[in-house]
């Protein structure tokens, strides 16, 4: 599997991912690789809804209210 060397990185950004891999219990470089893999592939290693499956989870109970800004002018360009 080919491997990456980081170098010269500024010491607050080693703090931060040391943070985040003790915070999820894994390891700084399993940290440092979900971090890359979510930034350049959009999170590959969780499963991405599509809007569809998004706008299935919207409740449709009448009791939800979704307001309307009415402080906003609705010109419309024709």
């Amino acid at each position: 599997m080919p491997q990456l060397l980081v170098r010269d990185l500024e010491a607050g950004v080693i703090r931060q991912l040391r943070r985040r891999a003790a915070a999820e219990g894994i390891s700084v470089e399993e940290a440092h690789r979900r971090l890359l893999r979510s930034v350049l592939l959009g999170g590959a290693d969780e499963p991405r809804e599509n809007f569809i499956a998004y706008l299935r989870h919207i409740p449709t109970d009448e009791a939800v209210e979704f307001p309307r800004a009415n402080d906003l002018p609705r010109l419309a360009a024709l």
